[in-house]
């Protein structure tokens, strides 16, 4: 089907088999809401062990074997409905759904909230010789020992109640940014060079730094979108003023000396990981900024802004439909074994993936980890070279989520954040190293290079210089600092002069743009996950290409396994990645100054330089 239509088509008219399957879910509504009337029997039941803890093994058991059935449950009604709204943003009457949801869950919070600290009164050595004592416990082993590793940051049952009272007024900060960044914003409207005016949204402004050839009206996209920022500067600030205040609350609630090392604590990240990834990229960002000046010297532009930092380097109408991406996606993860390429072949015809755009439909990419189910995979398919890297991207994740589940029982059948990207951004580097391979046009090759160099700039560079400002923001309101669009600014301001240096002309409306970026807005410290999964991920494709093979392939797969079963730093050690170190960081640099000289090599091969 035409799947680069300007308009959006009705959901209806899309064919069934580019429609993932919800009914492997849920039959219908029905179901739905016999589920729901269940997961609120499980609930009650589950507040009716309150005080009941130290009854012995078998009554911990009972209650752990009960939460995970609550968790298992509620993941199942919560996205069946998050999914259908994501087909058609304008169905209220799922909207509804999604709320009578979230209302249920914030109720389980509550309902379990009593658990942890009658669990931790019992004493380790006591639950220790439970878990020997009664192998039903034994799959719980390392759960239960975390809860005590934690132990010191965990209130008494009162308190721990009443934080629980706190979640909605937490989340207010988020739910504000999205409505000013989202149903309250005022697009402008701008006039092109070619005489069209067009209204500017977070689309329209991306598609023209990524494709507009007219420097002039890339420059006018910037100025008019970071002017909508401009004005609402002050009411930025002071929303994320609160979301710092708010964690620095969260932080001392629990005895901890800084938002850092709380928000790090649940995975026992050590606090030197995101001190040593800041560190280390910021000694090492010469490729960067080689980057930038190839590309001004390939885009002939007497200066270099940022906005000028997406625009393909050469034009060429390259399209690549659906089942030939999905050919490509499949071939390119050989590297990982027949069973893993089998299993992925499988997944494109099981009714995981919603591929193509309809009208009202949720923009963007996900996989949802459907646990008993499958995941889901959301996309907005155009036939373009970003589209199918996206589309690796996200069965990375969902390969992740598959043998994850397939391996662990439920209580670590989940993945952490913190190794979340490995599976997606291995698998884009796959299927980059494989059209590499195939390719025979120079043009080609030179526009697959700028998207993996720009992925890498992306995903790596600009996470680490966002986890840069994160962290000083937060620390000046640990040190008791005020908190304003101007101090906010300032920080953002000398972090461009630090990671781009002269490469660019520093624009001052660039300083703003810890107002546009949702994350920060979201949950603390969640951006430098991205850049230590690239690295990650890096360091084991570089081992994929040794003398080792056989080791680091099955190594790794054992590591997508194991759930979140251990913590996230040792996972990653035992797959021959250490982040305590900066060789996993050095690999990427290496990695993207290898990948600029490929493509100065191409530009020469086409005559551009």
């Amino acid at each position: 089907m035409p799947s680069t239509a300007t308009k959006p088509l009705p959901r209806e008219q899309i064919p069934a088999d580019r429609r993932w399957k919800l009914e492997q879910i849920f039959e219908n509504f029905d179901a739905w809401d016999t589920a729901m009337k269940s997961l609120e029997e499980q609930i009650d039941r589950m507040q009716a062990f309150q005080g009941r803890v130290a009854e012995g093994a078998s009554t911990l058991v009972e209650i752990l074997s009960l939460n995970d059935s609550i968790d298992e449950a509620a993941q199942r009604v919560w996205w069946y409905p998050a999914l259908m709204h994501d087909e058609d943003l304008r169905r209220n009457e799922i909207a509804a759904h999604k709320q009578r949801v979230t209302e249920l869950l914030a109720r389980a919070g509550t309902a379990t909230a009593w658990f942890r600290p009658q669990l931790l009164a019992l004493g380790e050595e006591c639950v220790d010789r439970w878990c020997t004592e009664d192998p039903r416990l034994g799959p719980y082993r390392f759960y239960l020992s975390d809860l005590f590793r934690q132990q010191r940051h965990v209130l008494d049952e009162a308190r721990e109640t009443l934080l629980s009272y706190t979640s909605q007024l937490a989340n207010a900060p988020r739910e504000a940014y999205s409505m000013l960044s989202g149903a309250d914003i005022k697009w402008p409207r701008i006039v092109l060079e070619s005489g069209e005016e067009i209204t500017l949204t977070y689309s329209t402004y991306h598609h023209l730094l990524s494709t507009s050839a007219s420097q002039k009206d890339r420059r006018a996209a910037f100025e008019a979108l970071y002017g909508v920022f401009e004005n609402h500067r002050n009411t930025y600030a002071a929303l994320y003023s609160a979301v710092c205040h708010r964690d620095w609350f969260f932080a001392r609630s629990r005895g901890y000396a800084s938002t850092l090392e709380a928000s790090l604590d649940g995975d026992a990240i050590p606090t030197a990981v995101v001190e040593n990834l800041i560190e280390t990229t910021r000694s090492a960002v010469a490729p960067l900024r080689r980057y930038l000046r190839l590309r001004q010297q390939a885009l002939g532009l007497e200066q270099m802004h940022l906005y000028d930092s997406q625009v393909p380097l050469v034009r060429r109408d390259l399209s690549y439909p659906y089942e030939e991406a999905v050919e490509h996606i499949v071939a390119s993860v050989r590297p990982l074994g027949e069973q893993y390429q089998s299993r992925l072949q499988e997944a494109f015809g099981s009714g995981w993936i919603d591929v193509y755009e309809n009208a009202g439909k949720r923009s963007g990419a996900y996989s949802a980890p459907v646990y008993g189910v499958h995941p889901y995979v959301l996309m907005n398919y155009k036939d373009t070279r970003g589209d199918m890297f996206t589309l690796a991207h996200e069965m990375g994740h969902s390969m992740h989520t598959v043998l994850a589940h397939a391996a662990q029982p439920y209580v670590y059948s989940d993945y952490t954040i913190f190794v979340a990207e490995v599976a997606s951004t291995l698998n884009e580097g796959l299927l980059l190293d494989h059209l590499l391979a195939e390719s025979r046009d120079p043009g080609e090759r030179t526009l697959l290079l700028q998207h993996a160099i720009d992925s890498m700039v992306g995903t790596f560079y600009t996470q680490v210089l966002f986890a840069d400002f994160e962290l000083r923001a937060h620390r000046d309101i640990e040190a008791g600092k005020a908190m304003t669009a101007d101090s906010l600014s300032e920080i953002y301001r000398e972090l461009m002069v630090d990671y781009y240096g002269d490469a660019i002309v520093h624009d001052e409306a660039y300083a703003l743009t810890w107002a546009r970026i949702p994350h920060l807005y979201r949950t603390p410290y969640y951006v430098y996950q991205y850049a230590t999964c690239f690295a990650s991920a890096a360091a084991i494709a570089k081992a994929m290409q040794g003398e080792n093979r056989e080791v680091v392939v099955p190594r790794y797969l054992e590591l997508l396994a194991s759930g979140s079963s251990s913590h996230p730093i040792d996972q990653l050690q035992r797959a021959g990645v250490n982040l305590r170190e900066a060789g996993p960081i050095e690999d990427v640099v290496q990695r993207c100054d290898q990948l600029v000289t490929q493509l100065e090599s191409s530009l020469r091969e086409l005559g551009i330089l």
